[in-house]
């Protein structure tokens, strides 16, 4: 089998060596090339990554690859493992290509842990931050042309936890279907709304929902999965992180372009 592990990027990273490693320079239409595998070869929608985000390195490789597994990584978080390798400068304990082979003998999706936000549900933890009238507007498209999803994605409004970071790797076959599902969808909202409404940091829209959407495709078919660990390649600044949802929710502070949640950025 061919399993691939896709690695979004947009800077140059010291990136794991291990093959089933694929790093993908995002965004990479009218770009200087990183020296990593471009989202902007063959059928590609690389021109749109400023809303897709990492998604974009998605559609590149359900188009144009046959990898018997794909999945989708940050170059910042990756699924952890038992082995390391040198990740950003760190020997950082990531998921190894035997490990991922051993996985995906026993189930055919792997997911990040949950995220539980336990004072907010997904939905009024997604309005406090951003703005949520693409959301309302992603439900509206699924209840006219996917209504049998309409019933989970109602669930965001009650659920406190959620896969979230566009992680995942799937067998192709599930891959696929996933694929069509989720870019029908989202290629309808672009059409819907207007980016340009929106400032930089929220013009991603488009690539936060499709978080929120993974859990509903997931759910709705009742496939089964196996839930693995995040691992970050740089320290989470989870007081300052902290501190700016305390302002969102409770000061109608939306999260802005400043807001990072690391204390370091090394290239």
């Amino acid at each position: 089998m061919t399993n691939k592990i896709l690695i979004a990027t947009h800077r140059p990273y010291t990136m794991p060596t291990a093959q089933i490693y694929l790093p993908v320079q995002v965004g990479a239409y009218s770009k200087k090339s990183l020296g990593y595998t471009r989202d902007d070869s063959g059928d590609n929608i690389s021109s749109l990554n400023d809303r897709f985000c990492e998604l974009t390195a998605l559609y590149w490789a359900w188009k144009n690859t046959d990898y018997d597994s794909v999945g989708l990584v940050h170059y910042r978080r990756y699924f952890a493992g038992c082995e390391k390798f040198n990740v950003g400068g760190k020997n950082k304990k990531i998921l190894s290509e035997s490990e991922l082979e051993n996985l995906l003998e026993r189930t055919d999706i792997i997911l990040p842990q949950k995220r539980h936000y336990y004072i907010e549900t997904l939905y009024s933890h997604y309005a406090h931050t951003t703005y949520p009238e693409p959301l309302d507007e992603a439900g509206r498209i699924i209840a006219e042309f996917y209504p049998e999803y309409s019933k989970e994605f109602e669930k965001l409004k009650s659920r406190r936890s959620a896969h979230i970071f566009n992680m995942f790797i799937m067998k192709r076959d599930l891959a696929d279907r996933y694929c069509e599902w989720l870019f029908d969808i989202l290629f309808k909202l672009e059409q819907r709304t207007d980016a340009a409404a929106y400032d930089k940091f929220h013009a991603r829209y488009i690539g936060r929902i499709g978080e929120l959407l993974l859990d509903v495709w997931i759910n709705t078919n009742g496939l089964k999965y196996k839930e693995v660990k995040v691992t970050y390649t740089e320290q989470v600044n989870w007081i300052k992180k902290g501190a700016r949802f305390l302002r969102a929710k409770f000061g109608n502070k939306k999260y802005d372009e400043s807001s990072s949640d690391y204390k370091e950025i090394k290239g």
